[in-house]
């Protein structure tokens, strides 16, 4: 038993991985909510962009890329709303529930394969995420209001969950998308959404009060009395400087998802089309072995942590336990399917969605490495991590800049080494990990804790235009691409980030004096 004290019920003070039961339980609805979004996301331009005989839309890549910007920016636009009603009329908990059934639904009017259903299910969506997103991480503030210490733990496992759901999406619904239709993977992505939600809302009483509808609550005024209390008054001039801090920071952060997201568009239709995909021979069985312990190892340890979380709550919550055990089984069938399917054929095609799974391989692997140089005598400062996180994402463009040189000007295809791709994707996190999570950090140390909530909608609002940007440029690739080249195009997304970069490294000491000693 823990030394600290949990908010929720008796059951949520047995410890698991040295955090109470009930993160688990948010661990899973929050994989299987970003298990169902990039699970769409790495199929909706390549679904929009697909010829009519392939069973697309063939749409332009204007087109599909203007819609995907739009979305995308939406998603970051709607938290502001979601937490405000939550805050006031639903309490946390329906919100996250109310906002996975929304979803379930949008996911499911995008497999019914019409335009209807397609803008109806992006609708759906987007609500759903404004209801979800903001609620869930609220959760987690309640049950460790009186355990500051074990905060920043907590949240790198609930990260954890958000890679793992992540890249299985991406590796499942992407899979199942490409090679047995569309309308599966839009279906995929909604059918985890569901379990996600029923694992949740059957063991939701785990919270004890955290997350009720505010009438309901018997401990959030004291501790919003206490928190205020400790908020430490800072002199109107100084605070003034700090926000001026923030607003430089969200403006560097639009360059920087302006260029991050082409994953989602440019990027993915540059790994369909322009790069060499079937691999024969040695090729072909390195990648099945890589592709296999890529995808076997992480699912191994989530389903240790899945039975460790069945010990402690089975005997409780056991229609939770039984939905979130019928999702691994599914998960791993999916799985040894896809891999046999792979090991079966003389050659291999990759998915175009497949490099998608790099990005959250990535932050696996390298997230630990980063937190200790940030904790070590080489932390540098935010404006340097943020030029650095955009100057690394410019390099991965430039990878790709240069991988693409021997494409023809105009040309609609070419095969090109997937190996510009991997390099790429590698760079671009490695750039993630120096600014994202640097600048919600920041954000939280610059501003007074009764205005977190509002900065935080603001900062998003900040990465969503980043995001319609994103969609807006790259859908001018075909454009560049046939009055100049494709190297053309990936050099403007080197050339801007490395130049935004290198200004917010050269601003250090003016922003340094404006922060008035936050370190």
């Amino acid at each position: 038993m823990s030394t600290f004290k949990f908010e929720g019920s008796e059951l949520n003070q047995k410890i698991l991985l040295g955090h109470p039961s009930g993160l688990f339980i948010l661990f899973f609805t929050e994989m299987w909510e970003r298990f169902s979004y990039y699970g769409m996301r790495a199929l909706l331009v390549l679904f929009l962009t697909s010829a009519l005989i392939d069973d697309g839309w063939a749409w332009s890549r204007e087109e599909a890329m203007g819609l995907y910007g739009t979305y995308t920016m939406l998603v970051y636009f709607t938290p502001i709303i979601g937490g405000l009603i939550a805050d006031k009329l639903l309490g946390y908990r329906w919100a996250v529930a109310l906002g996975a059934l929304i979803m379930t639904l949008g996911h499911a009017s995008m497999a019914m394969d019409t335009p209807w259903g397609l803008y109806t299910g992006i609708g759906l969506l987007v609500a759903g995420n404004g209801l979800f997103k903001p609620n869930i991480t609220s959760i987690i503030n309640g049950v460790y209001i009186n355990a500051q210490e074990k905060k920043d733990g907590a949240f790198t496992i609930f990260y954890m969950g958000v890679n793992a759901g992540a890249f299985l999406g991406i590796m499942l619904c992407g899979y199942i998308g490409e090679t047995q239709g569309w309308q599966w993977g839009f279906g995929l992505a909604g059918i985890f959404m569901f379990f996600g939600m029923l694992q949740f809302w059957y063991a939701q009483k785990i919270f004890g009060d955290v997350g009720l509808p505010p009438h309901k609550q018997t401990i959030s005024k004291e501790n919003a009395d206490t928190k205020e209390s400790k908020t430490e008054k800072v002199p109107a001039n100084v605070q003034r400087d700090r926000y001026i801090v923030v607003g430089v920071l969200a403006f560097f952060t639009v360059f920087f998802w302006a260029a991050f997201e082409q994953a989602g568009g440019s990027m993915t239709i540059f790994a369909r089309d322009y790069t060499n995909r079937v691999l024969v021979g040695n090729a072909a069985n390195i990648f099945r072995i890589a592709n296999t312990l890529l995808t076997i190892v992480p699912l191994i340890i989530i389903t240790y942590v899945l039975f460790s979380l069945f010990k402690i709550t089975f005997k409780k919550y056991a229609l939770s336990n039984f939905f979130l055990g019928l999702s691994f089984a599914i998960i791993w069938v999916i799985v040894l399917w896809m891999l046999q399917n792979q090991y079966t054929e003389e050659s291999t095609t990759i998915p175009a969605s497949w490099f998608g799974i790099l990005n959250s391989f990535y932050i696996i692997a390298f997230a630990p490495l980063f937190s200790k140089i940030w904790d070590s005598k080489y932390n540098p400062s935010a404006t340097v991590k943020f030029g650095v996180g955009l100057i690394l994402l410019g390099l991965g463009f430039g990878i790709l800049a240069y991988g693409s040189a021997t494409i023809p000007q105009g040309a609609q295809t070419a095969s090109v080494s997937i190996i510009w791709l991997i390099l790429a994707y590698l760079l671009h996190t490695l750039g993630e990990l120096s600014l994202s999570p640097v600048g919600l950090s920041y954000v939280s140390k610059l501003v007074p804790a009764t205005k977190i909530g509002m900065m935080f909608g603001l900062w998003y609002i900040a990465v969503g235009l980043g995001n319609k940007t994103a969609g807006s440029m790259g859908g001018m690739i075909d454009e560049i691409t046939a009055k100049y080249s494709m190297s053309t195009f990936f050099l403007i997304f080197t050339l801007v980030p490395m130049a935004a970069g290198l200004l917010i490294i050269a601003l250090t000491p003016v922003i340094k004096k404006l922060m008035h000693g936050v370190k």
